[in-house]
């Protein structure tokens, strides 16, 4: 069980006693971020199926265009159903804060899988004309409503789970969630590329893996309905119970005034975090095989191996963040792109698979910076009552304006120009940005939430977290002096 139990005081000022602090089950805790990180699996293995199938998504619904125009209609309609995050996050947050993070994420697991399966299920441009890409518009709208009560929904949801000490190690797994279900989507659409005939690809065979959605989402409900709702949550609804007068809840455009410098910071780390994500995972393979001319095989391939290196870059930096904290990494990830996006793509534009690999890997190493820290992070910056609303408008406003639009306008930049190192000075704009938006950062490693009462994994550990405050209190305390007379 989960132990987790209030104050029984309302006096903010009173000593803290050991009942004030939630003690996680290690077990609970193990199965919350499963759960919560499987969810990011499956919205992910879309964007990698997607992203590796954009060139023949753009054949079977936009034919009559030219391949770059093509590539940039099927770009198009991938970053269309971003412009609906922010919507999903209005609606799915403020939910979520209402009636507990858990149903929310089931929700939105069931909204997830049908858009993604109804994309399989699409007739082409050939049977039913101009209602083939409307009705993959549609599709693609769908899982972005339903994507934008996701992330933050499931960020929270690991953070309020997790001890203090080790926020940042579990918040990580969301991540490597993300990466393995995008490298999941990867090797599924590679497979078929390499056994299938081109014409039997494009065909049938590109719906096979958008069908796979439907028992991917269903073992993913089951999973998150057999949870508990997290104990941060639980322990604030039972101080608005215990109140007279509950505090009535925060609207929308009041929450976003009262807390919009921490929306401001959540929107600058989301947009240097998302686009070296987009950029990587779903502009790359195409840039590779459209823009440099690398076999679409090869493309592929060399994508999803610096997905596995990533995979165990972004566990260690979570694990590292625990102890060095958030900020350094963050601002080293920041830098990093400022530094070296050029010599990256420079290497990447050489065209020797050695160093086309090496500028890879680096951005890859890079962004793990990211992938590693924001889940701990970003559910940090807001107290709990409004954390879900908040962290969700925040990532899915900053996602849907520079984020998923990544593959769109790079494209566009180099079709424009001719100037195929524009994706470089790009990341080297959002790098720029993280790092001034660090600096405004307060350091959240191994602290409480917002809000919320400390966390940790044993009552031992509670006992001794208490006699260290009491210890720090009696350090400050200023020597009693007589008074004259």
């Amino acid at each position: 069980m989960t132990t987790s139990t209030t104050a029984t005081h309302a006096d903010k000022k009173t000593e803290l006693t050991v009942d004030d602090i939630t003690v996680i089950d290690s077990k609970l805790l193990k199965r919350a971020v499963g759960a919560a990180a499987l969810g990011n699996t499956m919205e992910w293995f879309d964007f990698g199926v997607y992203s590796y199938l954009a060139v023949i998504i753009g054949k079977v619904f936009f034919p009559d265009a030219s391949s770059t125009a093509q590539l940039i209609a099927s770009f198009g309609t991938f970053a269309a159903a971003f412009l609906v995050r922010p919507i999903g996050g209005m609606v799915f947050g403020p939910l979520g804060d209402r009636f507990g993070r858990q149903k929310v994420l089931a929700f939105t697991m069931i909204m997830m899988s049908v858009g993604t399966f109804c994309i399989g299920l699409i007739p082409d441009y050939e049977s039913i004309g101009i209602m083939a890409p409307i009705l993959l518009l549609v599709a693609r709208l769908v899982q972005g409503f339903s994507t934008g009560g996701e992330y933050g929904g499931a960020a929270t949801f690991i953070a309020e789970y997790s001890t203090d000490k080790r926020r940042g190690f579990m918040g990580s797994f969301l991540e490597f969630g993300t990466l393995g279900g995008y490298l999941l989507g990867a090797t599924l659409v590679t497979a078929m590329i390499a056994l299938l005939p081109a014409q039997a690809m494009l065909d049938w065979g590109w719906r096979i893996p958008f069908f796979l959605a439907a028992p991917l989402g269903l073992f993913g409900l089951y999973i998150r309905l057999k949870l508990e709702e997290t104990p941060a949550f639980k322990d604030h609804m039972d101080k608005q119970d215990a109140l007279e007068h509950a505090r009535p809840r925060l609207g929308l455009l009041p929450m976003l005034n009262k807390y919009k410098k921490q929306l401001l910071k959540c929107i600058g780390l989301v947009l240097v975090f998302n686009v070296s994500n987009y950029m990587l995972t779903s502009y790359m393979p195409s840039y590779l095989t459209g823009v440099l001319g690398l076999s679409e095989l090869t493309g592929l391939l060399l994508v999803m191996v610096v997905m596995f290196v990533m995979m165990p870059l972004t566990l260690l930096w979570g694990h590292w963040t625990d102890r060095i904290g958030r900020r350094p990494v963050i601002g080293l990830g920041a830098l990093g792109l400022v530094l070296f996006a050029i010599p990256c793509f420079m290497l990447i534009g050489s065209g020797n698979m050695l160093a086309v690999f090496g500028g890879l890997v680096v951005l890859g190493v890079l962004h793990t910076c990211f992938s590693g820290t924001m889940p701990a992070t970003l559910p940090a910056l807001f107290v709990t009552d409004i954390r879900y609303s908040a962290l969700a408008i925040g990532f899915n406003l900053s996602v849907s304006l520079f984020g998923g639009t990544t593959p769109l306008v790079t494209a566009w930049l180099v079709d424009t120009t001719q100037n195929v190192m524009m994706p470089a000075y790009y990341m080297m704009g959002a790098g720029a940005i993280g790092l001034i938006t660090v600096f405004t950062l307060r350091e959240t490693a191994r602290k409480p939430l917002s809000g919320s009462s400390p966390a940790v994994a044993t009552h031992a550990e509670a006992h001794k977290l208490i006699d260290k405050l009491r210890k720090q209190r009696h350090k400050k305390q200023p020597v009693p002096q007589m008074s004259a007379r």
